[in-house]
């Protein structure tokens, strides 16, 4: 396995507005939702702090993960000068109640979600803003432009904006198709998109990550429940996953690793934001970085994990993908 140690994890710029941040991430959802139980508090922080003094300073969060008690994990963990330390992103747009989810974009949605997200954070200005989803029934333009640019109100429209009074630095999206990238910049710079791009997702090859590039913006994520893996199709993939065990065992790492290199070998703006419980697979993921690639490496690897050889579809029926993220024209809108 390779190993972390004496790693240097090194710094990139995302997008064209200044941001910088540790060229690997840190997603903190797991530590609060949807993989079992809340982890306890006391051993996250702990993470956490591991993650920023080994130099993994940038952090993602939502306020869908709990939902809410992933940012006020990361408030606790921001506590005694380590705010300061680290780019933080969290993200609004998903509703969740019960078992329901709704995804909402509406302008009298956003201000709330931003203050409320600070409040839980115990911060001032959150460094990178996402749209979590994209509400279908909004025309993007009015999304962006109600709470990033002005405010909506009775009275008309207010110039109240998000990023002039301080509350956000830097604006993102998440799964959002290449017509949702290309309006929403028309109306502000985005400077990141996220979405699944690995060795098994490759869909967003073909238009979005083009469009991201075109436009200087680029963030990835690394999702971890697809149905590639569930039982119908678990067999035939397994055995593309032992071609890449082989890899990675001639390249001395764990194929998790070899997975993350060939991410990090994307491209200086493409940063992986893997998600983990665990301080040891924390190290093991900061370790990929170390993780050399030949052009006959990833060739071997392009072999193996083509799109064609991949059975199963890339998400679950139940999660919202960037291919249904299109929004009404801007004309459509009559706001109430």
């Amino acid at each position: 396995m390779a190993s972390d140690s004496k790693i240097v994890v090194p710094r990139m710029k995302l997008g064209s507005q200044g941001l910088e941040i540790s060229a690997q991430g840190l997603g903190c959802m797991g530590m609060s939702a949807f993989y079992g139980p809340p982890k306890p508090d006391e051993e996250m922080i702990e993470l956490i702090h591991h993650a920023i003094n080994s130099g993994v300073t940038h952090l993602d969060t939502s306020d869908l993960y709990g939902p809410f008690t992933n940012e006020i994990l990361l408030g606790k963990a921001l506590k005694g000068g380590m705010r300061e330390k680290v780019e933080l992103a969290t993200k609004f747009g998903i509703k969740l109640d019960g078992y329901n989810m709704e995804i909402i974009g509406d302008p009298a949605y956003v201000r709330a979600c931003c203050e409320a997200s600070l409040k839980r954070l115990d911060i001032d200005c959150i460094d990178l803003y996402y749209q979590h989803r994209i509400d279908a029934r909004v025309p993007i333009e009015v999304t962006h432009s109600s709470h990033f640019i002005s405010y909506l109100s009775g009275q008309g429209w207010r110039a109240k904006k998000l990023v002039e009074e301080g509350k956000i630095k830097y604006i993102g999206l998440s799964e959002a198709s290449a017509s949702t990238i290309r309006r929403a910049h028309a109306v502000h710079p985005i400077t990141a998109v996220q979405l699944e791009w690995s060795l098994w997702a490759r869909e967003a090859e073909e238009e979005i990550i083009p469009t991201c590039r075109k436009y200087h913006h680029w963030l990835l994520d690394v999702l971890q429940i697809l149905p590639r893996f569930q039982p119908e199709n678990l067999e035939h993939n397994k055995k593309l996953f032992e071609r890449v065990k082989d890899l990675a065992n001639r390249k001395e790492c764990t194929p998790s690793q070899l997975s993350l290199a060939w991410v990090h070998h994307q491209g200086n703006d493409v940063c992986p934001i893997p998600g983990t419980t665990k301080i040891a697979n924390l190290n093991q993921n900061i370790g990929a970085l170390a993780v050399k690639l030949t052009p006959e490496d990833m060739a071997e690897l392009e072999f193996i994990a083509s799109a064609g050889e991949v059975k199963g579809d890339l998400n679950r029926p139940d999660y919202l993908h960037w291919r249904h993220s299109d929004t009404p024209p801007l004309s459509t809108w009559k706001s109430g």
